[in-house]
């Protein structure tokens, strides 16, 4: 991964830093774009990939129809159609066209398919702006703000997602002490690397090797214990990687959002995404559940309207059937979380009953990871075998 690099530090990370808080205030949006076009065809494609060079005019397209965008525009409508259009065509294009040839040789296949770094993060960010930009909720900006907004390359490839309103103040603020921002976002960067090297791809030596042959023959309880390791592991991961991210955006003087808030350790579903990926469940509350009408509808439709939201975060993840599924597991569970509260009312505060729903939502979102981390297939397998022998 990208953060794992020398070169991402030392030619990109700290030069850029430093450069930024050098530079004069009306300078300060370009450099952040200069380095961050420079990063994205360095590590995506190549400095002459020609692959990198259509991404990074995706990018400079974007930018220049964002300063169309009015409060109310048919623009914003176009912003927002062609940020899910490019994220269909690139990730979800061979996905898509293969259900509708199920079983059967797919005439649509993109064989030159190829996956743009960070496709999943920036289109949300594009969406973000587009759809705030209608709702007059954030001002237009400069374009070398947008730009910079945009081409942030420490959450470019793995978040935090941003919102525009949040970072252009801190963009345009004066910055703080040069030596607090570097020794807390380095101390930030250290600590996210600990989790990558020392927890997440200790565990994925491990977890990685586990297939449909092994299932057969793996001891039940060495299934649960895999599971388990490949919770731990997902995590560290996550979480480095957002760690990592914050610290170096911190180098600039920048705070970018939390994204994990020890998400394990909490009493029920729905806290536990209010803790895990905090940027990805705020943005689908935002922008997916609120328009389908949140919680002001009928009660069936809040339960609808959940499934449907952990859905699109379960696609957003990754183009695949199980993915799918995944995310149908998360919205069953908060649609019956949220059913469960309605009929029970305030949850106990004795000690029993926290150290029991706490250890409940442990056990449900970890069977989930089965969906996230196998197809379909293997995941039924294991369940059977886990629970069948």
């Amino acid at each position: 991964m990208i953060f794992n690099t020398f070169r991402y530090y030392f030619l990109f990370l700290i030069p850029a830093a430093v450069l930024f808080r050098l530079a004069p205030l009306r300078l300060r949006p370009w450099v952040i774009a200069l380095f961050g076009s420079a990063f994205f065809l360095h590590f995506a494609y190549g400095m002459a990939g020609l692959w990198g060079a259509l991404c990074l005019g995706i990018f400079l397209w974007e930018s220049l129809v964002s300063r169309l965008y009015r409060p109310g525009s048919r623009w914003c409508l176009l912003g927002l159609a062609q940020a899910l259009l490019f994220l269909g065509v690139f990730k979800y294009w061979n996905f898509f066209s293969g259900l509708f040839f199920f079983h059967h040789a797919n005439p649509l296949h993109w064989q030159g398919a190829f996956l743009p770094l960070g496709i999943s993060f920036f289109t949300f960010e594009f969406y973000h702006y587009a759809w705030d930009r209608r709702a007059a909720k954030t001002e237009s900006g400069s374009l070398g703000e947008y730009l910079a907004f945009i081409l942030f390359f420490p959450t470019m490839v793995a978040g935090p997602i941003k919102r525009y309103q949040d970072f252009l103040p801190k963009l345009r603020g004066p910055l703080g002490d040069w030596n607090q921002d570097w020794e807390r976002g380095a101390t930030r960067i250290l600590c996210g690397l600990v989790k990558k090297f020392a927890i997440a791809d200790l565990l994925t030596a491990w977890t990685n090797h586990l297939n449909a042959q092994d299932l057969l023959v793996a001891d039940r309880r060495m299934l649960v214990v895999w599971l388990l390791a490949y919770g731990v592991k997902i995590y560290a991961d996550f979480s480095g990687y957002s760690d990592i991210a914050i610290g170096s955006a911190r180098l600039f003087g920048i705070r970018v959002p939390e994204n994990f808030d020890w998400p394990y350790g909490r009493r029920n579903i729905q806290r536990f995404w209010q803790c895990w990926h905090i940027s990805l469940t705020r943005w689908l509350i935002d922008y997916v559940y609120i328009p389908l009408g949140g919680s002001r509808v009928a009660r069936p439709r809040i339960y609808v309207n959940l499934i449907v939201v952990m859905l699109v975060s379960g696609l957003w993840h990754g183009a695949g059937v199980h993915f799918l599924t995944w995310g149908l597991w998360h919205g069953l569970l908060l649609a019956g979380h949220r059913l469960w509260r309605q009929r029970r009312g305030t949850p106990s505060t004795a000690p029993l009953a926290v150290g029991s729903s706490r250890a409940l939502t442990f056990v449900l979102v970890n069977a989930g990871w089965a969906f996230f981390c196998m197809d379909l297939t293997t995941a039924t397998l294991f369940f059977r075998r886990v629970f069948l022998g």
